[in-house]
């Protein structure tokens, strides 16, 4: 039987928000979609939210999240790890083949192992399922705004770097004639690098630029979204083309014709 999320009964997520005096149009409203067969949890996800803006949606079964997910625009997903009959890797899997929507993860166990395989298949970050309604919405508040994030206006338009080209204002990324699947997280982790390329990044700086949440001391999020990348951009750790390691500090990006 799957544990309960005891952490939503938390005091301070006992009370509800109070609904905002202008609410903005259904249309203009983050549309979230909850995976998760815990229909109770999926119904407290609701209530908490929706005061604060958020239209939010359930499914409880992978084949129904698949559906959804890439049958509609989501600004972002909810996605249970503990899923009955299709687990929350294999939906997560099939919806990354049609969309690079975020997708936050919960794990009942808090096993860094499902946290790492998580962001191996492509999740944006992970939620323990002892979660309070606060940390929920700032996680929730992190990856959207990633993907809404504006360009800066006096900032370039396009990074380059050898064959890579990154659209800024379409946050796209070109390897030669191909065009790179990346997640909000990878693209900004790349962009992050591209613009400081030939300097050094520390892990903690790229998790509090990309990330933007307070970060743990052995997070090791940011290595497996490197690595993840390495893979997209064909490189490798050993005799890397575009992203070297600087043990014991952090990443850099170097120019792959030098």
């Amino acid at each position: 039987m799957k544990a309960f999320s005891s952490g939503f009964w938390h005091s301070h997520s006992l009370m509800k928000p109070m609904s905002p005096a202008n609410t903005a149009p259904d249309l203009a409203r983050p549309r979230l979609l909850v995976i998760d067969d815990d229909r109770k949890l999926c119904r407290l996800i609701g209530e908490y939210l929706e005061p604060l803006g958020y239209t939010v949606s359930s499914v409880h079964t992978g084949p129904q999240g698949i559906e959804e997910a890439t049958r509609e625009n989501w600004h972002a997903i909810i996605l249970d790890v503990m899923l009955p009959g299709m687990d929350g890797f294999e939906v997560l899997k099939a919806i990354r083949r049609k969309s690079d929507v975020p997708v936050l993860m919960l794990t009942a166990r808090g096993d860094e192992s499902d946290r790492i395989v998580g962001l191996e298949i492509g999740a944006d970050d992970y939620l323990p399922k002892t979660f309070s309604t606060r940390e929920l919405l700032a996680r929730l508040r992190a990856v959207t705004r990633r993907t809404t994030r504006k360009p800066e206006a006096d900032g370039p338009q396009e990074l380059v770097v050898g064959p890579l080209r990154m659209n800024v204002a379409a946050r796209t990324a070109v390897l030669g004639d191909q065009a790179l699947s990346l997640t909000a997280v990878e693209y900004d982790l790349l962009s992050s690098l591209a613009r400081a390329r030939g300097r050094v990044k520390s892990r903690e700086q790229l998790l509090e630029e990309v990330r933007e949440r307070d970060y743990e001391v052995f997070d090791r999020s940011v290595d497996v979204h490197i690595a993840a990348l390495r893979r997209k951009l064909g490189d490798d750790a050993k005799e890397p083309r575009f992203i070297r390691t600087v043990r014991a500090i952090g990443y850099m990006l170097i120019n792959p014709q030098a």
